[in-house]
């Protein structure tokens, strides 16, 4: 065991004593007095030794120890080489301890120089002093019980310096403080000089000298410069791991050496002399208060490293102190301590024999304690502490990342130069990865990826200093009740990113920083607790601190989000705990296609292509959106996934869901709060887009979405769940949505007019395709084959207009007869359809309604604008709602396939009757209400089947109150009601002034076209009286006293009232009276002006004349008459005729 020992720590460059030939030569030049210095002898260290050698040094050094100078009460005070020196650097009290003297004179100042005699006196009295047995031997008296407690040092062999060397190796684990001392003290004089460590010489001899670090021969520098040979090979050392050149290495028997002297050199800063000469004075102005040993003093010095005040000396020095650490993390002694057991608990350090193997770099042990602590492994507080210093040190300095230097050196100078301290260095290298300037290269790329998974600042926010400084003022306020340094705190980030309680530099480096984390799933620690399972399960994932080259970034989080949303009929699904977690990142990092891996990968071409200009918040991926049908393949499947999963989850998109809070709160609340979203939210926000509590940036966000669903079907989630299988079964190779809207709803229609058992759409289906033309009617973007023919109209009538609210289909409508051609066609088949369909009139259903909801909750959908009309005139009706209604009317009288209802009830009347003017009609062009005026005509002639006379004396009711709903009267009339009657067109409220006003200026109508439509429009107030308004208001009392027995209709009631003008009995009322000698006059005149063109018109004419019976009496009477002068004339004839015949 001890040989086994003995090897191991010769190995490991123990700091125990020279051992080499040359120690006999210098103790016994030393023994004839320090007077004159010898010269230095020639020293063959790198000579294999001799097998005997040990002890015939060992014999050297106990002669040289047994000279006059060594006995007992020797002092070095007494030396008269050191007097001068020694009173001028020393206090008085240290001159009887020749060990306070020797620490005194080492430890000087670096401008104070000492005596050459007095270097030379104190290096071979230290040379002789660690070879010395009776030193070993105060070493076996003052540690005694901890040599027995130390099993590797109790075994060592004794007399040749073995144990002081173990129990310097060992001095972490002494817990006696008089050894503790002594140790650390003997430790102190070993680390002055680089030659006094054993077997430095030997293996680090060649590389001194090729390197140029330092004279090796005795005397020729002093004290303060051996610490600059190691300090040297340690730069080079770091040099070598940062570049990678041809030139020559260190031997790696010296980068073990090396190594081995910063490990042992890790718990007291005074033992790396260079360290300790160039950080003095910034010891005692940062850390004056900080007790030395077990580190920390560096562990002071290295979180005061970017503070103004620290010395650029200093500071060189600590950074290649931490860029040792980097190499082999044994170099921090409370890293080393602290996680030793964890280590071994955790199987992390495999291989103790190699200290530059893989398992001693500081990442290897970051990234193998990290994932015990992620998979919920017991890890030591006090460990996970010192990870916590030092993931904080390799975030904070790129340099101590060899890897980031070695491949990232271009992008540096080019972009980053001069941004060294506090992170930002890197920050600036990931704002370059993430390509926010330009493109990094991809091994450079990877070293930045190595090492946020090294300091996982996701963990720990705090880790990350410029993000920590950048973000504290919004953490204070937004975060303030997360717990400090709690993973949720990047969570909370994430959540106010672009929010007015977002700062700039913080949004810059939290994206920064976030855009890495998005490569790789582990590194969001929330996530890789809750989904580790899941992900092992159904992505066949690695432990946290193995990667695989096969695996592309971001690729286990995609698996993750497409698991989350599946059905249970679709198989394999996230546990609830994780699929929460996939959603709150996806929320999160939709606001940025950069933190999708996926899709920036596929996209970078369109990306540069089609949304270069879009650079804000959200824009890139609604701009894909947009041009979804010109990207390439593969990012048309990306964001067709994406944009899938938003149908479903509208929370994804978080910007508009922020934008919308008001209008989700006052109205969505309810599921709002549904932690599964099925669509339901975009479909109540699309619902509730007109409310007042709706503004401008989520009317647009929501009406952006409805475009986008008009792309694919699939895009509406609640669409697609609930026709997905009808779409495949009726409308197969139909991809846009509204194509499959119009596939599915011309197949109910039909099922609906052939009255078909069974309709082939369900009734899920059904009902979701009625949602689906509702939203369609709101907007005309939504209607692309309403949209494209009517652009150019768009931009000419109605540029001012807004889209939203059906505002533009309506412009439209009341410019329908300016419309280009293909524009009025189509407006012209969505009329037909609304009003076949009211509930797809838009305008119609919000206008009114409230007073659907009073007049008309027990009429059919279908029958609303019926029930609507039949109200019209009621006290309670609104009067927006009555506009509404009064323009739907003047729509209907345009055209009889306008109106259903009256085409229904008058489909043989119109063939019949009106069958030339349906010959020269095209099936897109409107009819300009000929028809309807052709069967006012048959009406007035009592010709039409009953269904059709009641339809057409509603409309004849309807349009004498208001001149509008006649659009005959309206197209030729139009010069002379502006010329005779604009008072009375002006009017609010129309109750038949117009007409009325036209029938008394008859007479001076111009216009021969006008004045046949009122001369038409008396003819038809003679069938009924109902008709003629301002007449039935006048005679409304007489009807009641004198005709209410008669039945109306036919002109029945209009004869009733003629007869009792003619009656001198009955006495009608002044103005009924008036009113009706007006009629007659008017009748009279139109009489002579529009005489009967037939018999059969006569025969109309008299059977509707109110004197009908006066009239039918006198040609009674006449035929009568002419009767009898025919029988007289006959007698007379035959009487002539006999008495001719007498003669």
């Amino acid at each position: 065991m001890a040989a086994y020992s003995r090897t191991q720590l010769l190995l490991l460059l123990i700091s125990s004593v020279c051992l080499c030939g040359f120690g006999s030569v210098l103790g016994s030049k030393a023994a004839s007095g320090p007077a004159e210095p010898p010269n230095p002898p020639v020293l063959r260290v790198a000579d294999p030794p001799v097998k005997d050698a040990p002890a015939a040094a060992a014999a050297a050094a106990a002669a040289g120890a047994s000279q006059p100078r060594r006995a007992t009460g020797w002092k070095l005070s007494e030396e008269e080489a050191c007097r001068e020196d020694l009173t001028r650097l020393c206090p008085k009290h240290t001159w009887t301890n020749n060990l306070a003297v020797l620490e005194c004179l080492q430890d000087r100042r670096e401008e104070t120089e000492i005596a050459p005699d007095c270097n030379h006196l104190l290096w071979n009295y230290k040379l002789n002093l660690t070879t010395d047995p009776k030193f070993e031997s105060v070493a076996t008296e003052v540690c005694k019980s901890t040599i027995a407690e130390i099993k590797e040092c109790n075994e060592e062999e004794r007399g040749r310096g073995y144990l002081v060397s173990c129990l310097v190796d060992h001095r972490g684990n002494i817990s006696e403080y008089q050894c503790n001392q002594y140790i650390t003290k003997m430790t102190g004089i070993v680390f002055s000089d680089y030659r006094l460590i054993c077997g430095f010489m030997d293996k680090c001899k060649d590389d001194i000298n090729y390197l140029r670090c330092g004279s090796i021969s005795v005397g020729h520098k002093d004290v303060h410069s051996q610490g600059e040979v190691i300090s040297c090979l340690e730069k080079e050392l770091v040099r070598e791991a940062e570049q990678k050149d041809n030139l020559r290495p260190i031997k790696e028997e010296c980068q073990r050496a090396i190594l081995r002297v910063a490990e042992l050199s890790s718990d007291d800063f005074h033992l790396d002399r260079h360290l300790y000469f160039s950080c003095r004075d910034d010891r005692e102005r940062f850390c004056q208060n900080t007790q030395a040993g077990e580190g920390k003093v560096y562990k002071c010095l290295f979180n005061h490293k970017f503070e103004e005040a620290m010395s650029e000396k200093c500071r060189d020095a600590l950074t290649t102190r931490q860029k040792l650490i980097s190499q082999d993390y044994r170099v921090s002694y409370s890293l080393a301590k602290a996680c030793k057991l964890d280590l071994r608990k955790q199987r992390c350090s495999l291989d103790t024999n190699l200290p530059r193997a893989r398992e001693a770099r500081l990442s290897y042990l970051l990234l193998c304690l990290e994932a015990a602590v992620h998979r919920g492994r017991p890890v030591s507080g006090e460990c996970q502490g010192e990870m916590l210093d030092y993931r904080r040190m390799l975030m904070e300095d790129f340099s101590l990342s060899p890897e980031i230097v070695l491949h990232c050196r271009t992008e540096i100078e080019a972009h980053c130069s001069g941004l060294h301290r506090k992170g930002r260095t890197l920050h600036c290298l990931m704002r370059i990865g993430r390509g926010d300037r330009t493109t990094v290269d991809s091994v450079c790329q990877s070293a930045l990826q190595t090492l946020i998974q090294s300091a996982d600042p996701g963990a720990d926010y705090r880790i990350d200093r410029a993000l920590n400084e950048a973000c504290e003022s919004v953490i204070q306020t937004a975060c303030k009740h997360i717990r400090n340094g709690d993973p949720m705190i990047l969570s909370c980030l994430m959540e106010h990113l672009y929010t007015e309680k977002m700062v700039e530099d913080c949004e810059h480096r939290l994206l920064e920083l976030q855009y890495f984390i998005s490569r790789d799933w582990k590194l969001d620690p929330i996530l890789y607790k809750k989904c580790q399972g899941d992900a092992a399960r159904l992505c066949h994932t690695h432990g946290w601190n193995e990667t695989s080259e096969l695996m592309p970034p971001g690729a286990v989080f995609s698996c993750l989000y497409r698991h989350a949303y599946r059905t249970e009929e679709q198989g394999r699904r996230l546990s609830r705990d994780c699929k929460v977690e996939v959603q709150r990142i996806l929320h999160q990092r939709a606001l940025d296609v950069k933190l999708d891996p996926e899709l920036q990968k596929r996209c970078m071409t369109d990306l540069g292509k089609w949304c270069s200009e879009k650079t804000d918040a959200g824009q890139e991926l609604e701009c894909l959106q947009d041009h979804l049908e010109d990207l390439v393949s593969a990012c048309r499947e990306v964001v067709g996934n994406l944009t899938e999963l938003e149908s479903e989850d509208i929370q994804i998109d978080a910007l508009l869901i922020r934008a919308c809070e008001p209008v989700t709160q006052a109205h969505c609340h309810d599921v709002a709060d549904n932690q599964i979203d099925t669509g339901d939210l975009m479909e109540c926000l699309v619902q509730n887009k007109h409310q007042k509590e709706m503004n401008d940036k989520c009317a647009v966000g929501v009406t952006h979405f409805q475009l986008i669903q008009m792309k694919d079907f699939r895009f509406s989630y609640k669409f697609k769940m609930a026709c997905k299988e009808d779409v495949l079964r009726l409308c197969p190779n139909i991809k846009k949505k509204v194509d499959v809207v119009i596939c599915l709803s011309t197949t109910v229609r039909n099922d609906t007019l052939q009255e078909a058992k069974e309709q082939r759409v369900s009734l899920k289906c059904r009902k979701q395709l009625r949602v689906e033309e509702l939203e369609m009617s709101e907007d005309i973007r939504l209607e692309p084959e309403l949209y494209d023919p009517c652009k150019s109209d768009i931009s000419r009538l109605c540029p001012n207009v807004a889209f939203g609210n059906a505002q533009m289909i309506e412009c439209l409508k009341e410019q329908k007869k300016q419309l280009s051609q293909r524009c009025h066609q189509r407006i012209f088949r969505l009329q037909e359809v609304e009003m076949t369909d009211p509930e797809l009139d838009y305008q119609l259903m919000r206008v009114c309604k409230q007073m659907i909801k009073r007049f008309c909750t027990d009429a059919d959908t279908r029958n609303v604008l019926q029930c609507l009309k039949q109200n019209k005139n009621s006290e309670l009706m609104d009067p927006k709602c009555k506009q509404m209604i009064t323009k739907r009317q003047i729509t209907q009288n345009t055209d009889y396939r306008l109106n259903p209802v009256l085409r229904k009830a008058c489909r043989a009347d119109i063939p019949k009757f009106c069958q030339p003017i349906l010959n020269k009609a095209s099936e897109d062009s409107e009819l300009e209400g000929q028809v309807i005026a052709c069967l006012k005509l048959k009406y007035a002639d009592q010709r039409l089947s009953p269904d059709c006379e009641d339809q057409i004396r509603v409309i004849l009711q309807e349009s004498a109150l208001d001149y509008r709903l006649d659009p005959q009267l309206q197209r030729h009339c139009t010069d002379e009601i502006s010329r005779l009657c604009a008072e009375e067109a002006a009017a609010q409220e129309q109750t038949g002034q117009v007409e009325e006003c036209l029938k008394v200026n008859l007479l001076k109508i111009k216009q021969e076209a006008c004045k046949k439509e009122v001369l038409n429009m008396l003819k038809e107030s003679k069938a009924d009286i109902f008709v003629d308004p301002v007449l039935h208001t006048a005679c409304a009392l007489d009807l009641k006293h004198h005709c209410a027995a008669i039945t109306p209709g036919r002109g029945r009631q209009m004869s009733c009232l003629m007869e009792a003008l003619q009656d001198k009995r009955v006495r009608l009322q002044p103005e009924c009276k008036k009113r009706l000698q007006d009629r007659i006059d008017m009748w009279s005149y139109a009489a002579k002006v529009a005489p009967a063109e037939g018999f059969s018109d006569l025969a109309v004419q008299v059977m509707t004349s109110p004197s009908k019976n006066y009239i039918l009496l006198m040609i009674a009477l006449s035929v009568c008459v002419l009767f009898l002068v025919g029988l007289l004339c006959g007698r007379i004839t035959k009487r002539v005729t006999r008495e001719l015949k007498d003669r």
